[in-house]
């Protein structure tokens, strides 16, 4: 990927978190763009979210996000000067919540306290 499509894609994810601070209201769930990866054309764009919440606010919360596509992307057009602002897609990123779990079985492994003795040598 080269340089100016990872600058661009990096401003994306600012601008999008920006919006989604001022102008939206995630009142059920914790929304956060984790990526956003761009098209080599620039003409679409998908935008990776992380939603904590139950699962009906996060169909909530993704739903409001897809029908205020056209919002987004005109405060992006004011924001930022590209030839063409490119099509928003959402998609979920779980990435998160696997991370938690994953976190979570780990603290529930039990380590004992003292090593069994060794029972060989590596040469």
């Amino acid at each position: 990927m080269s340089q100016r499509l990872k600058r661009v894609n990096e401003l994306l994810k600012q601008e999008i978190s920006l919006i989604f601070q001022k102008d939206f209201d995630f009142t059920t769930a914790l929304v956060t763009v984790n990526a956003v990866e761009i098209t080599t054309d620039l003409k679409q764009a998908m935008v990776y979210v992380g939603i904590l919440g139950a699962d009906k606010d996060q169909e909530r919360s993704l739903e409001q996000m897809t029908k205020r596509r056209g919002f987004i992307q005109g405060r992006i057009a004011k924001r930022i000067t590209l030839r063409e602002t490119p099509q928003l897609m959402f998609r979920v990123d779980d990435s998160v919540a696997r991370g938690t779990s994953v976190i979570s079985m780990m603290e529930d492994i039990e380590i004992p306290d003292e090593l069994p003795p060794e029972t060989g040598t590596f040469k």
